[in-house]
């Protein structure tokens, strides 16, 4: 799920919109700038879950080392990042603040 999140940033994987002004406007600078844990339930979109058409996980560790190679080609990325799937355009901040609170989140999920 995070290495399709990043995929999607780095625009190797399509991920379909579901953008509002809303979730642009308001939900975006209170997920990125209000100091509290994600809350979990939000429903993913079916290309980045794994059950539907998400990338099935292999193998653990070679799961893993491909999610740290494209963890570094994201930090490392030149230019503009595809457009998220809920909140749109981000600048380079946002999008490394959105990948930080959503590592993050799924560390937390599983007592990381």
């Amino acid at each position: 799920h995070l290495s399709d999140s990043l995929r999607a940033a780095l625009n190797e994987k399509y991920i379909s919109s579901s953008t509002t002004l809303f979730k642009r406007t308001i939900l975006k600078p209170l997920a990125l700038w209000v100091p509290i844990p994600w809350p979990h339930g939000f429903k993913t979109r079916p290309e980045m879950d794994q059950a539907q058409g998400g990338t099935p996980p292999v193998e653990f560790t070679s799961d893993l080392d491909e999610l740290r190679i494209l963890y570094e080609r994201f930090c490392t990325q030149e230019g503009e990042f595809a457009p998220h799937a809920m909140f749109g355009q981000m600048s380079r901040a946002e999008r490394m603040r959105h990948t930080y609170l959503h590592f993050d989140h799924h560390l937390r999920q599983f007592g990381v």
